[in-house]
């Protein structure tokens, strides 16, 4: 079977109708193992407080696995964040403390809640932290049952490490071992959950080879990898990248309206391909919303914001965020579902300079940034243009109770007491 053949199970044909199809180690013996019903992972590691719409891609393979009668399992990398993954970069990774690494893993573990359904059943989800088995090891014995089976001459053909080392960027032992670590998880997750699938990005490809590789030669297993295309914008910007940093999945980190306007924001070119990934819209309603032209491709962009908005927030807050943009850019009025921040009533007593209100706002990171804007025009109080860098809010800027902050066309806030 190749790329461009039908396959029979669901699994399968919606990766390739999605857009979700790279590469596949046995793409035939996988396809029957999806028919039957395969359990397979995704790892996650925890090196921040929250995951970001890059990974969101991963998170929607998995759910597209449990939607099609496969069992997801989760995995968590409290064990191999200690390490660091070399790929893709060009320096080692900030090593976090123990306590943090807890920390995001509390923080990250509720967003799969609103992608994946967790329980017993024959299809439900399991979340698994690889600590369970990494932080046990005994160094030596690893070596022995491990170490043995993995070639040095290949770990140092992989991309991960090639390229670092090419770009004459060093690389440490402890990020050397990575790769061994992951494969190492395939085959304990075999082990203890009859897990034959590890899925990811292509860039995963090489580690994914070795934990197929090493499950064979430790414990002849029948193991597959499957990986889908890394996603770039149609501009070729690294997926869930902004120019004020990553679009985070935490309500915390990025309110729902915030997000709504991420997706609301996506280029004309990648309105139906970013709908067959990051939705559950079915495919003929995704080609007509694809085909729309002119002004009306604003529609499906819409339509994607609630849908992927949906999905991780939940339709009320999706129809907030997509009624407060209404409201916003439609009626030029303010609207109650904007983010809103608090001031106290002694701050506008006071008068708070306008930099210091766009920062509480978080629309500006500095005062030298509000001032870059003034400058340029961009920054608004109440749809009313700041020209002076100097300028005060206080309580006489209130209209119903708030004040609203804007920086540019696309990005509002509200300050309230």
């Amino acid at each position: 079977m190749t790329a461009d053949s039908n396959p029979q199970s669901q699994f399968l044909r919606d990766a390739f109708a999605r857009g979700q199809f790279h590469q596949c180690t046995d793409l035939e013996g996988l396809d029957k193992a999806a028919l039957r019903g395969v359990t397979g992972y995704i790892g996650f590691d925890m090196t921040a407080p929250s995951l970001h719409v890059g990974n969101l891609t991963q998170i929607m393979y998995l759910r597209r696995l449990q939607q099609a009668g496969g069992k997801p399992i989760v995995l968590l990398g409290g064990g191999t964040t200690r390490v660091g993954d070399p790929s893709g970069k060009d320096e080692m990774r900030q090593m976090l403390s123990e306590e943090q690494i807890v920390k995001n893993t509390n923080s990250i573990r509720s967003t799969f809640d609103k992608f994946l359904t967790f329980g017993p059943g024959k299809t439900d989800a399991i979340l698994v932290d690889n600590s369970e088995w990494l932080m046990p090891l005994n160094y030596l014995d690893f070596l022995r049952t491990v170490g043995r089976h993995m070639s040095v001459n290949r770990m140092l053909s992989m991309d991960s490490v090639k390229l670092r080392l090419e770009r004459e960027q060093p690389m440490s032992f402890i990020e050397f071992n990575y790769m061994i670590l992951q494969a190492y998880d395939f085959v304990e997750l075999k082990k203890r959950y009859d897990c034959t699938l590890q899925m990811g990005g292509s860039d995963q490809w090489g580690n994914i080879i070795n934990g197929v590789e090493l499950g064979r030669r430790m414990e002849s297993f029948e193991l597959f990898g499957l990986t889908q295309p890394l996603i770039t914008t149609a501009s070729g910007a690294k997926m869930g990248k902004t120019a004020d940093g990553a679009v985070w999945l935490n309500a915390d980190m990025k309110s729902p309206y915030e997000y709504w306007q991420y997706w609301r924001n996506t280029e004309d070119a990648d309105v139906g391909r970013f709908l067959k990934i990051f939705t559950d819209l079915p495919l003929d309603e995704i080609a007509r919303l694809e085909a729309l032209q002119g002004a009306e491709i604003n529609d499906a962009k819409k339509v994607l914001a609630t849908e992927a908005t949906a999905l991780l927030h939940g339709r009320d807050e999706a129809l907030k965020a997509e009624q407060a943009a209404h409201d916003t850019f439609v009626k030029g009025v303010t609207s109650e579902n904007l983010p809103t921040f608090s001031v106290t009533s002694e701050e506008l007593a006071q008068g708070m300079r306008v930099g210091a209100a766009f920062q509480r706002a978080e629309l500006v990171a500095s005062n030298g940034e509000a001032k870059r804007h003034i400058a340029a025009g961009a920054l608004r109080v109440n749809d009313q243009p700041v020209t002076d860098e100097t300028a005060t809010i206080s309580a006489a800027d209130l209209v119903d109770g708030a004040i609203k902050l804007s920086l540019g066309k696309k990005k509002h806030a509200l300050l309230k007491p």
